[in-house]
């Protein structure tokens, strides 16, 4: 009688899970929402306006709850008031030795901070000059760059590859609209396209919305977490090509 042969079954591969980065904005003025968002127990990334009252302390709290930190780059809008981008902005009528000047000076205001994006920016992130300084400094120390996306036709990525900048770009923002309908909305929307995508990238504020946000981030944790894993946005970078000698 012929023997019976099993074939091993082959062990099935482990799935891995959808993944999505939360990004707060605007900390550095003890914003509304600021002591909430830091307490929250999973893995932030907090973007701190630099030159303001708390950034230093804002970034240093972030730091210490394990938070990952980034600094938010004041930059001009197509719209909006010059006062709402805070102490040494990025303009497109200053130099190229000003714009230097301002985002070295700013990386020294914020301390931990391992990355940049802009804070409004939709003029500035259009403008392949400004971008190009901008992303040469951010070369020279270290950082990699979050494009916000407050303008469809930024060349930050374009410009990001030109340079070798490690470059990722947010998809979606929880309060673009300060009501709690809407953010719980677009949470819910968050939830089903974690589905659909591998990663995914969002961005809250603190500020008008800041309890709000934070409030429904806290109140949405458990579907987050089985729809996937929470991670800083650094761990969805695109990891660098190895080549053997």
């Amino acid at each position: 009688m012929a023997a019976l042969l099993f074939a091993a079954a082959p062990q099935a591969a482990a799935v891995e899970k959808h993944k999505v980065a939360i990004i707060i904005d605007d900390f550095g003025n003890n914003m509304k929402g600021t002591g909430h968002m830091l307490s929250l127990p999973i893995p932030l990334t907090i973007a701190v306006m630099p030159f303001l009252p708390s950034s230093r302390q804002d970034a240093t709290a972030a730091h210490e709850k394990g938070h990952e930190v980034i600094i938010h780059m004041p930059m001009e809008p197509l719209r909006g008031k010059r006062s709402w981008l805070g102490p040494n902005a990025i303009t497109t009528d200053l130099s190229d030795e000003e714009i230097r000047r301002r985002v070295e000076m700013a990386i020294k205001e914020v301390p931990y901070a391992i990355g940049m994006n802009n804070h409004m920016g939709s003029k500035a992130t259009a403008d392949e000059r400004i971008m190009r300084i901008v992303l040469s400094v951010c070369k020279e120390y270290g950082l990699f760059y979050l494009d916000s996306k407050t303008n469809p036709h930024s060349v930050v990525p374009k410009i990001a590859r030109e340079l070798d900048v490690p470059v990722i770009e947010n998809e979606m923002f929880f309060d673009d609209v300060y009501t709690s309908a809407h953010v719980t909305r677009q949470a819910s929307l968050l939830l089903k396209r974690m589905q659909e995508e591998k990663t995914m990238i969002i961005i809250g504020h603190v500020g008008p919305p800041g309890e709000i946000t934070a409030s429904v981030i806290q109140s949405h944790i458990p579907q987050l977490k089985e729809a996937g894993e929470i991670v800083f946005v650094s761990d969805l970078l695109a990891p660098k090509p190895f080549f053997l000698p």
